[in-house]
């Protein structure tokens, strides 16, 4: 009922806002805040978090930690010549996959991933 009543709007209004303040560097960390949201906005469900698991000596260890990122520079320079134009691609065709419904999943998915399109981000 959310996605049919409210998500498929509030989730094209919260991209169109979220790549305006894509525009300003004073934006981006509200920009990436609003994309990382979008799955919440969508479907009312949150992100999906990976976590390694392993055993080692009979002990279950649980790791969330983060993937070594490319330098600040680098992906700077991606997102002003690449990313922006890139992200914009990708986030309609994410959107449009929203409002397929039967591809829901998959725009789920794909909007996930907008930031390592955007910016180089690494998962």
């Amino acid at each position: 009922m959310w996605f049919l009543f409210v998500g498929w709007w509030l989730s094209a209004l919260s991209i169109v806002i979220a790549y305006v303040l894509c525009v300003t560097v004073l934006g981006l960390p509200f920009a990436f805040a609003i994309f990382n949201r979008l799955p919440a906005i969508i479907t009312l469900r949150p992100r999906i978090d990976t976590h390694a698991v392993g055993v080692r000596g009979g002990v279950t260890y649980i790791s969330g930690g983060t993937v070594p990122q490319l330098s600040l520079l680098v992906r700077a320079i991606c997102f002003v010549l690449v990313g922006w134009w890139l992200g914009a691609i990708y986030l309609s065709i994410a959107w449009a996959l929203y409002v397929l419904l039967s591809p829901l999943l998959i725009g789920i998915d794909v909007g996930n991933r907008v930031e390592a399109i955007m910016t180089l981000l690494r998962y």
